[in-house]
């Protein structure tokens, strides 16, 4: 686990409101062509106090780092470290060692921030007393493709009930999307466990709500995320999702729960249900269920949608589905967390 510098000695919420300073802590890779405009909306934020921006920059197949390093150059308040793996847990942790402020505020190279993002942030910690507060992941999409898929990242048929992406009330949670932290619990919990390639947040939060801390839901911290641009991007994205929540489950007895072992039983049961079915046709009736289930389903919520996307949406839903089932089943032991 990490070990991260003090902040200076300060009140977190002075209650004359001199609104505490930010560190936003970017993991950044091959993010060329979005990177400068994502540093300048940061820095534009509707935010009464100061703001820094530390920006690990991982081996790049692109101008990524000269595009970090001139923005740097150009504006004091931004900070370049080096990020070797191109890990996103091990970035996030450079920047946060980097990084000099209290509230440390994590941000992905691409993301759209609502103008008031911070300020929600921070009133919301002072309100609530969290250790953490986040908001929804609003995916958007432009092409047909990519708007089936935000539908579905939207939707309690494609992403169960997690509040971070279908909304909700404010109050505790789990997990949330990014978020917005204050330096004394990643210092508490060691920051992010960079063993976990993917599902790092859920791990750390995971952390915080064990030692004590609160994680917070704020829908009002709506960002906005792009999905990915095909089919095979997507299957592969939620293959690892499955694949590392394996791994989470098995470092943090009692972390799973049936939401979670939906997309594994389908993924076993429809095989099964084809694999039977040249000496009991009635099996097909398990792998023909969930065909109907989830044209039924994108007809309920592809309402709206161009048609392209509403023909893409069963795909969608399938993906997602069997892709996180078919990783979470063949998580390989040997990704174990090793004892700490």
């Amino acid at each position: 686990m990490k070990q991260f510098p003090d902040s200076p000695a300060q009140p977190a919420f002075p209650q004359t409101r001199a609104w505490p300073a930010i560190s936003v802590v970017m993991p950044i890779l091959n993010e060329e062509r979005h990177l400068r405009e994502a540093v300048d909306q940061i820095l534009a934020q509707a935010y009464p106090g100061p703001i820094e921006v530390v920006l690990a920059v991982g081996p790049s197949r692109d101008r990524t780092q000269e595009v970090a390093d001139a923005i740097a150059a150009a504006d004091p308040r931004v900070t370049v470290v080096a990020n070797p793996t191109g890990r996103t847990p091990n970035a996030l942790n450079a920047a946060i060692g980097a990084s000099r402020h209290e509230i440390i505020a994590r941000v992905d190279g691409h993301a759209m921030l609502p103008d008031d993002y911070l300020r929600v942030a921070v009133e919301t910690l002072e309100e609530t007393g969290a250790d953490n507060v986040g908001g929804v992941m609003a995916a958007e999409g432009v092409t047909a493709f990519e708007q089936a898929v935000a539908r579905a990242m939207t939707s309690k048929i494609g992403v169960g009930s997690a509040a971070f992406h279908v909304g909700g009330t404010a109050g505790p949670a789990d997990t949330v999307y990014l978020g917005v932290f204050r330096r004394s619990a990643l210092k508490r919990v060691g920051g992010y466990d960079e063993h976990f390639q993917r599902a790092q947040d859920w791990e750390m939060n995971h952390r915080i709500r064990e030692s004590g801390g609160l994680v917070w839901f704020q829908p009002r911290m709506r960002v906005t995320y792009r999905p990915r641009p095909n089919l095979r991007a997507l299957a592969k994205q939620y293959f690892h999702y499955g694949r590392w929540r394996r791994v989470v489950a098995r470092t943090h007895e009692g972390t799973i729960n049936l939401r979670y072992l939906a997309p594994p039983a389908a993924v076993v049961a429809i095989a099964a249900g084809l694999l039977v079915s040249p000496f009991f046709p009635l099996a097909l009736i398990i792998p023909g269920g969930y065909v109907l289930a989830i044209t039924g389903g994108s007809m309920v919520t592809g309402s709206g949608l161009p048609a392209r996307a509403r023909f893409a949406l069963p795909f969608v839903y399938a993906a997602m589905h069997l892709s996180w089932g078919w990783g979470f089943l063949t998580s390989p032991r040997k990704l174990a967390r090793p004892p700490r």
